[in-house]
């Protein structure tokens, strides 16, 4: 096997050992792509400024996040299906996270439950919550991530309704993958895949199996979830969840000034810009824009975290540098899992690190708390902010 140096190095193993329709599930955004490409172009408008003759020994990435130790500000971001990356996925990357020092988020719609991950891990993980129509089902899904452990709860904010994505509709995305003549010649390709799934008994979503009536057959696990996504999600919601939850809440998916402070209001312990990765609004700016209004929106009302287009330990440190106290990756672990399942996650975090550590003491600094905006060369017309006409 060729030698892994990058990022880009698994995502080229990946595409070619993970099925079509979840390689694209991962690697898409919806409508024309637009928000997707800018998530990942707009770091690249971020330029580094090189210190020499500075000490660069005793380094350290090490800080935290929502009060909770971390090797680096990095988690891994809620990613639903990842049990169709590569068998038992969820485990495999909370294991990796675990072992690594950064903190692991478990979906809703994973294929492993939260009662799989929590049997296999030792440490807590946080878990992210849609927020449905039943409310039944809603007050026990929260139940059981207090029971499992869990430290945070994640809700996402930006998935009252899909965005369209057109790969997604065009592929006929389903767990498990229907057996269609086009799904079947991929899967023909896809030996590793298909061995590593006979091998587990978790192909479906386990959160929601086995806890809603009437729920066991893919279509009608399919047309529940498509039915269940809560468009009257509003405020005085969100405030009902915190009494539930009663413990550290992150709100993802604030992308406005307006809504960050909003999240500060009903009392958030952290916000997470972010835009689904450009799987929901398409057109909207990328996260990496979006995040200099915010934090002069709320200051330290509330800790902020970055998600959205992040590839490498360098994207990190800029976006730290801009003001963010963490981040997410998304893609970034996935590409790892479905090539190399955990070793896959590992050497996904191993590269990120590596590159926030050296990229950081190229830039003059040994401790990740002191980064600041004096690293960065930053265009005047960077920030998301507006004029009105």
């Amino acid at each position: 096997m060729a030698v892994i140096t990058n990022i880009e190095d698994l995502k080229r193993i990946y595409r070619r050992r993970v099925p079509k329709m979840f390689y694209d599930y991962c690697e898409s955004g919806s409508w024309t792509e637009q928000t997707f490409r800018a998530n990942t172009s707009d770091f690249t408008d971020l330029h580094l400024r090189q210190r020499v003759a500075v000490d660069m020994t005793n380094r350290t990435t090490a800080t935290q996040m929502v009060g909770q130790d971390v090797a680096m500000p990095v988690a891994l971001a809620p990613i639903g299906l990842t049990g169709m990356q590569s068998a038992d996925g969820e485990i495999k990357a909370a294991r990796a996270a675990e072992k690594f020092g950064v903190p692991f988020t478990l979906s809703t719609m994973s294929i492993c439950s939260i009662e799989d991950v929590a049997e296999h891990t030792t440490k807590p993980f946080w878990f992210q919550l849609y927020v449905m129509r039943d409310l039944d089902y809603l007050a026990r899904l929260i139940q059981r991530a207090k029971d499992a452990g869990c430290s945070a709860l994640v809700l996402t904010l930006d998935l009252q309704m899909l965005g369209q994505r057109h790969k997604d509709l065009k592929n006929g995305l389903s767990v498990p993958p229907k057996p269609t003549p086009a799904t079947l010649a991929d899967l023909a390709t896809k030996w590793r895949w298909n061995l590593g799934m006979m091998g587990t008994k978790r192909r479906t979503l386990r959160n929601i199996v086995g806890h809603v009536e009437g729920v066991n057959a893919l279509s009608s696990i399919m047309h529940w979830t498509a039915d269940q996504f809560d468009p009257a999600l509003d405020w005085a919601a969100i405030e009902r969840i915190k009494e539930q939850w009663d413990g550290p809440l992150i709100l993802k998916g604030v992308m406005e000034p307006e809504d960050a402070v909003m999240a500060a209001n009903v009392g958030a312990d952290a916000i997470v810009v972010s835009n689904h990765g450009g799987r929901q609004l398409d057109g909207a700016l990328s996260s990496i824009r979006a995040l200099d209004p915010i934090l002069q929106a709320v200051g330290d009302r509330v800790e902020v975290h970055l998600d959205s287009g992040i590839r490498s330990g360098q994207d990190v440190l800029k976006a730290l540098a801009m003001g963010a106290k963490g981040t997410m990756i998304g893609r970034a672990y996935t590409y790892g899992l479905g090539a190399m399942g955990e070793a896959g996650v590992t050497r996904a975090l191993e590269i990120i690190h590596k590159e926030l550590d050296v990229n950081m003491a190229f830039c003059g600094h040994r401790d990740i708390n002191n980064v600041g905006r004096e690293i960065l060369r930053i265009p005047a017309d960077f920030s998301g902010n507006w004029q009105e006409s």
